[in-house]
């Protein structure tokens, strides 16, 4: 009769132990944080010398719910990552216009899912961007957030400013 109290405590242990393990809970509305950017030249297929930007930050979103399917219908949002561009001049940073050749378009986050009793997801984006038409004095900085499926927007945040002629890397705080 005690091997059978024994063998029972042995097989409940496990099961209260975890159950008493703590789930994450964050907000549903996502945030990131810049990690950092980094600048420097690379030789395309054609032999072509290109200057590429990588951007990286981190991103939290309580609900699990970032990223997106591809579209299957006209008007469904196709893009959740959005940047505005700003070019440094007279050492005033001001907005870039519409048609700037180094002003990025929205991207998509691909659809991200968490598995399990948590549906807090977390991780680190990385962007490239090629830079094909610049000058010497292009100095420029990025303002980006995400959105969720649901919609809830991310804080929004900004990379240092960005010397596109030269080798940098620029961390985030």
């Amino acid at each position: 009769m005690n091997r059978v109290r024994l063998a029972g405590l042995f097989i409940i242990f496990p099961f209260l132990i975890f159950a008493c393990v703590k789930v994450d809970k964050l907000p549903a509305t996502p945030s990131i944080s810049f990690t950092s950017f980094e600048t420097y030249s690379s030789v395309d297929t054609l032999g072509n010398l290109d200057r590429i930007g990588k951007l990286k930050f981190h991103f939290q979103d309580g609900d699990g719910d970032l990223g997106l399917d591809p579209p299957t219908t006209p008007g469904a949002d196709s893009v959740n990552l959005f940047f505005n561009m700003f070019r440094l001049k007279k050492g005033i940073l001001v907005p870039a216009a519409d048609n700037d050749p180094l002003k990025p378009s929205p991207y998509r986050i691909p659809y991200l899912n968490q598995v399990g009793q948590s549906h807090v997801l977390t991780g680190t984006i990385s962007v490239t961007f090629v830079y094909l038409f610049y000058s010497n004095a292009d100095t420029i900085e990025y303002q980006f957030y995400i959105k969720d499926r649901a919609g809830h927007a991310s804080d929004t945040v900004s990379t240092c400013p960005i010397v596109i002629v030269k080798d940098t890397i620029c961390k985030g705080s």
